[in-house]
């Protein structure tokens, strides 16, 4: 993050941002015109080559990463460049190659060059042109999903819901500030068991910005600011693994898994197991929090009364604000009965929640001006991430990581390969969309553990737990990215504060299978 700067005044040139900018060039230059890479072999000794897309696809990672993590530009502007790269370097195609326009309709793909001659019909009834397939991610249903995510943040900061509910958790957690995490944390973590974590995230933020203004009039950054922003992001992952309701990922592991396997895990089951890690994450990282964001003051003396004082000034709730909380829960429950109601099941939360975000704007709730200042650099923050995830899979980058790395396990001790797994998918789910990490890693480590002794069981649930704690990118969550809005951060210190919480969540992952799971029935190793 940059200090600002007045019109006419002269900028210190800054080399640091020069050499991070030419080294993320030199990093996509590097991988994407050296010689090609050797295969990959999973366990059944299915070859997995890596093409020149791929390889241009690794190139691309690590110029976004780079980028992104040292904010040589707006990470908005990071997120345009991954899809204008994929454009310029060929690494998709302008077209949906597997999109069938019809039968007996050729489809010939122009502008394309060389190395997608093999899709090129000479002579075709139709000529297919355009760059939309590197693009078109960011009108992904999950990028709409944080945008009315995010639009919900800001009703009910609009509306005063926002400092109802922050002057209500100030009078009863008190005036430490350790208290103030705690308690922003534990309502983050039991809202995730009911709604989407993006959404719980996106209604946190403004009630955090309205604590913090309690703190620091001015908002300027400060340690209390990064650990109130930061650990709200991780602990929204951490809550959103317990229940079906906080993700969308577990529903679909779950039904991956099933097929893999044959085996069903209920919604009951998968609490069952993943409560206690769950919440155990939401302690240890408030513990961690307090240690490395350790505030600058241990408690704001008056804050209880000053809280109980504002909050009687409010006066009982307006129309605006039941029409705003009425919307809300109204999605909520929609939400959350997809996955208890078939009818519902057809039905995508991003239409719901957009479907709010409507009625927003019909009854008058919010207006032009509330709709121009959307964050939408987080938007095409996530935009871009799922441009490059798609990337990463389509091209078979992601395939090709993912079974040479969990391939190197195949000789380990059973408890290193599941630790090797898990760390793994914690890896590519700060990368790529958490459920694709699944996807990707589950089948070939399927595979592997019955040799090694190891049940399928215990890989669905570290990897479950893995996947929902993405701490080391902001794109490796849209509340990571949500919490970045409140500029108490940049993406450097957030990757710093990423590298030790994650750490720590490998050793809770580990302590669970070797102790606790075994203890609560949980299938670790296969009888001989």
């Amino acid at each position: 993050m940059t200090a600002p700067t007045h019109p006419g005044s002269i900028q210190k040139f800054d080399y640091k941002r020069l050499f991070f900018m030419l080294l993320g060039v030199s990093l996509f230059a590097g991988v994407y015109l050296s010689p090609a890479w050797g295969d990959a072999v999973d366990p059944g000794s299915k070859h997995f080559a890596l093409t020149v897309q791929g390889k241009a696809a690794i190139a691309l990672f690590l110029f976004a990463a780079t980028w992104w993590v040292f904010e040589v530009v707006p990470i908005g502007v990071t997120s345009i460049a991954i899809g204008v790269l994929q454009v310029l370097f060929l690494i998709r195609p302008g077209v949906d190659i597997v999109n069938d326009p019809g039968p007996g309709t050729k489809v010939a793909l122009e502008g394309l060059g060389p190395i997608y001659m093999p899709y090129l019909e000479v002579g075709a009834d139709r000529v297919v042109t355009g760059t939309h397939l590197a693009f078109k991610e960011f009108f992904h249903p999950s990028v709409w999903f944080i945008f009315g995510s995010i639009v919900i943040g800001k009703v009910f900061t609009k509306t005063g819901l926002t400092k109802r509910l922050a002057y209500k958790m100030l009078s009863v957690v008190g005036e430490k500030t350790s208290r103030i995490y705690l308690g922003a944390f534990v309502l983050t973590a039991v809202l995730t068991h009911i709604m989407a974590h993006t959404a719980v995230a996106a209604t946190m933020f403004p009630l955090l910005v309205a604590i913090y203004h309690l703190y620091d009039e001015d908002n300027k950054p400060s340690k209390f600011g990064k650990g109130l922003f930061i650990g709200m992001a991780f602990v929204a992952g951490a809550g959103s693994i317990v229940t079906l309701l906080g993700a969308a990922r577990g529903a679909v592991a779950i039904g991956f898994y099933k097929e893999l396997t044959g085996k069903e895990v209920t919604f009951f089951e998968l609490t069952w197991y993943m409560f206690s890690v769950g919440w155990i994450m939401v302690f240890v990282l408030w513990g961690f929090v307090m240690v490395w964001f350790k505030p600058e003051r241990s408690e704001i003396p008056g804050l209880r009364e000053r809280s109980q004082d504002l909050f009687k000034q409010l006066g009982p709730m307006t129309r605006v604000e039941w029409v705003a909380l009425v919307i809300t829960l109204g999605a909520v429950l929609l939400m959350s009965l997809r996955s208890f109601v078939p009818a519902l099941s057809a039905v995508d939360k991003s239409g719901i929640i957009l479907t709010a975000t409507i009625l927003f704007f019909v009854f008058n709730v919010l207006d032009i001006q509330d709709l121009e200042s959307v964050p939408w650099n987080i938007i095409l923050l996530f935009g871009g991430a799922m441009s490059l995830g798609y990337c990463l899979v389509n091209t078979g980058a992601a395939d090709w990581m993912a079974v040479s790395t969990v391939s190197m396990l195949k000789s380990a001790p059973a408890f290193v390969f599941i630790l090797g797994v898990t760390f793994i998918v914690l890896i590519l789910t700060n990368l790529i969309m958490n459920v694709a990490a699944i996807a990707i890693c589950l089948p070939v480590a399927l595979k592997i553990a019955p040799y090694l002794g190891v049940s399928g069981e215990v890989i669905l649930y570290t990897a479950l737990v893995a996947a929902g704690m993405p701490f080391l990118l902001l794109v490796g969550a849209a509340p990571n990215a949500i919490a970045y809005e409140s500029k108490q951060f940049s993406s450097a210190e957030f990757f710093k504060a990423g590298v030790p919480a994650s750490i720590l969540l490998m050793g809770v992952i580990a302590i669970f299978v070797a102790f606790i799971w075994p203890l609560m029935g949980m299938e670790i190793y296969l009888s001989k």
